[in-house]
């Protein structure tokens, strides 16, 4: 520093930098085009925008994998005119082709029955699972710590592989919630140049069921009621108690769905399980078993049940906002892939675990995750229906040096995948639609189909043939073929059935339960209470009662005096398991990278802290929103979010710069937030703001006039809450009580 000039100088000076600075790189996301709009409607012939930066598309390869050299931007809108389908300029799109101004429509208006043949028939199926998603681009580099096991060149030190990752909801619709409590789809394409490669996982390690046969039979009891069509994307109604009450090895992934991790914070903030044991195999032909799993950089996270019932309704998009508006920022996400290792042994068993039941899981402290490479989603889409709506992912997508097993579940999923796109997207040929098309060469020798898109050369497309001169070649190890590997099949019966080490059905089930903090154990326990409190039977209820103490005696005891119900005993030995601490999302710190924090300030207040504040929060990886009395500018700064706008549930911190005093609109007939407006002198809106982030356990933070906030909602001196002198001071200590995510302690459990 220098020493002639005052510390406060020095500071300014810096501080006039950073903004300008600031101004260029630290915008709030959001901008729903690549350039703003102008008041007047545009008449002057341009081509197409480009693209928003954070943006991206698929390659354009050829429908056989070839690559093109051209722009991705070449498979969007080209010129500046208005064109039908085949690209004859049009000079009106307005008005129908009529026998005179007040005639009727003529047959021969060809730009018509175009236009409103295609919308027509702009719909395609939505999926019966998995309906409701949101995709993003980005890039896998391997570490190459698992060269030794795998002969998939993707997974070689250093190499980079393009992505598209497919987050979803399993229940509902594609209109319905992001937010709902149920498992989600973690769904991965790796364009790797030896073929595609989909890894189709759950945020959730185990399934409902453990035979494919089954699955049908959830989804139908999982699924709106089939007379009345409600409820929407939810478990919390008869069929569904019903179905997993009698079909108990679907109690372990129904605990794991009463937990958090039913309800998460951000797709940024889930793990990632393949849920299946694969195969794995080196180029010496070795092979090992193995369990994949997805890491997140910023850690697990989950919203609280209050907060997803908000956000049904003030932002059913609220997953997807959060994860395309992270990227925007520059805070892509991140994720590391990890695999339990396993020896492939004849049992296909690990610590007296079946490695081929998909409703058990190997805890962590038994078989560490080894972490291999690493995720990162730093592009969105750029046309939602051509890329998230057509992406097929399939588990039967599989490069050399990676094979399945006999797992039940699995080897049903293989069939099931293919087969739902072939009425979803129009016939066989969907691998040639843009996001599906491999980065591999491709000369399968299957032609024709709906929407066939290559176009096949030769005359010969069967093996063997002298015509082609003998193309296509098989491929043998010199040339990378994929390895079945040649595992023996063990003489047995012809039966439909399960092995004994199918049926136990409680114990891992116990082991999560007993894995939980006090804190994760009471939102289980309340979810149970919610959920079984929705079904109308009262028979249902005490069958899943009598399932609840088969797991654990506090959890049933609990349960049923919620449902008003007595508590049975169990009618088999409870489990003696030890906790697995990996199951627990609680008590480890996280980066904030992408995080909101709303900043409340008053115009007509102090507002010298509120440019250091906002910069110091973009500094942090995260964006800051200003919320005001209403739009527009305060201290020269852009309000996101104005006091009737504005609720807790889109911050994960609020920072208090003042005390607004109620503003013009904080009239109970057009706000109902406002309530008894007249009596107070804090906007009642910024009150309920406060006091919704203090029950959801957010932290807050205060300074000069928004102390006077704090003690008109009563939470001085709490757990949480942060107050100083200063913003930049205030925001340092709010930031570390972020990154626990919660402040839990503010809220002592009842259970142990």
């Amino acid at each position: 520093m220098d020493p002639t000039k005052p510390a406060k100088v020095v500071k300014d000076v810096v501080d006039a930098a950073t903004d300008k600075l600031t101004d260029v790189l630290a915008t709030v996301p959001g901008a729903p085009g690549s350039a703003p709009p102008t008041v007047e409607e545009p008449t002057t012939p341009r081509d197409p925008l480009p693209p928003k930066r954070e943006q991206g598309a698929p390659e354009t390869r050829t429908p056989t994998g070839a690559e093109t050299g051209a722009p991705t931007i070449a498979n969007g809108q080209q010129g500046a005119y208005l064109t039908t389908s085949q690209g004859a300029r049009l000079r009106d799109t307005d008005h129908s082709l009529k026998a005179g101004p007040r005639g009727p429509l003529l047959l021969q208006d060809h730009h018509l029955r175009e236009k409103i043949t295609h919308f027509d028939h702009e719909r395609i199926p939505e999926r019966v699972v998995h309906a409701r998603g949101a995709g993003a681009h980005g890039v896998f580099t391997s570490y190459g710590a698992a060269e030794e096991i795998t002969k998939a060149g993707f997974l070689r030190k250093g190499r980079k592989t393009d992505v598209f990752v497919r987050f979803s909801t399993v229940l509902g619709s594609r209109g319905s919630a992001d937010t709902v409590r149920d498992t989600r789809g973690f769904a991965t394409k790796f364009y790797t140049d030896e073929g595609t490669f989909d890894l189709v996982a759950n945020n959730m390690p185990v399934f409902f069921i453990q035979d494919a046969i089954k699955f049908p039979d959830i989804i139908h009891a999982a699924k709106p009621h089939p007379d009345r069509e409600i409820p929407q994307a939810q478990s919390a109604h008869d069929t569904f108690w019903d179905f997993v009450s009698l079909h108990t090895e679907a109690q372990h992934h129904t605990i794991w769905n009463m937990s958090d991790r039913g309800i998460p914070r951000s797709y940024r903030m889930m793990e990632g399980f393949g849920v299946h044991t694969f195969r794995l195999v080196n180029a010496a032909g070795e092979t090992a078993l193995v369990k994949f799993h997805w890491k997140p950089k910023l850690g697990v996270h989950s919203l609280t049940w209050e907060e997803t019932q908000m956000l049904g309704g003030i932002d059913p998009d609220f997953h997807r906002r959060d994860l395309y508006d992270a990227i925007e920022a520059g805070a892509f996400p991140e994720w590391e892939l990890g695999l339990q290792v396993f020896p492939d042994t004849p049992e296909e068993t690990f610590a007296g675990i079946d490695l081929l039941d998909p409703t058990k899981i190997v805890p962590e402290e038994l078989a560490p995750v080894q972490p291999v490479g690493k995720l990162v989603l730093n592009r969105t889409p750029t046309n939602f229906f051509a890329e998230t709506e057509q992406v097929a992912f399939h588990l039967g997508h599989l490069p050399p040096g990676i094979d399945v097993t006999n797992d039940p579940l699995l080897q049903g999923r293989l069939f099931s995948y293919v087969d739902t796109q072939l009425t979803r997207l129009g016939g066989p040929n969907f691998s040639q639609i843009p996001i599906n098309r491999p980065h591999a060469e491709v000369n399968d020798m299957l032609r024709d189909g709906f929407h066939q898109q290559a176009v096949h050369a030769g005359v010969a497309p069967y093996r063997p043939n002298s015509l082609d001169g003998g193309n296509p070649f098989p491929a043998g190890d010199e040339e990378n073929a994929f390895v079945d590997v040649p595992v023996t099949v063990v003489e047995a019966p012809k039966v439909r059935a399960s092995p004994v080490s199918f049926d136990d059905h409680f114990s891992q089930v116990r082991l999560f339960w007993l894995s939980m903090s006090p804190v994760e154990k009471e939102h289980i326990i309340r979810a149970y209470t919610f959920e079984l409190g929705k079904c109308y039977h009262q028979a249902i209820k005490e069958r899943q009662l009598q399932c609840l103490a088969n797991i654990d005696p506090v959890l049933c005891a609990q349960v049923a005096t919620g449902l008003g119900l007595p508590a049975p005993e169990p009618t088999v030995p409870l489990a003696d398991v030890a906790p697995s601490p990996a199951l627990s999302q609680v008590g480890r710190v996280w980066p904030g990278d992408g995080r909101t924090v709303g900043i409340v300030v008053d115009p007509d207040g102090d507002l010298d802290d509120l440019h250091h504040v906002r910069r110091a929060v973009f500094a942090a990886g995260m964006v800051p929103l200003v919320i005001a009395p209403h739009g527009g500018l305060v201290a020269d700064l852009p309000v996101q979010r104005s006091f009737a706008t504005a609720r807790s549930v889109e911050f994960d911190a609020i920072l208090l710069a003042g005390a607004p005093a109620p503003a013009p609109d904080a009239l109970p007939a057009r706000d109902a937030k406002a309530g008894a407006a007249d009596a107070a002198t804090v906007d009642p809106r910024v009150l309920l703001l406060v006091e919704e982030a203090w029950r959801h356990a957010k932290a807050i933070g205060a300074w000069g006039a928004g102390h006077t906030v704090l003690r008109q909602t009563g939470i001085v001196d709490r757990p949480g809450v942060v107050t100083g002198t200063s913003g930049t001071e205030v925001f340092g200590e709010v930031k570390q009580v972020m990154a626990a995510h919660r402040t839990w302690d503010r809220f002592p459990a009842s259970v142990a």
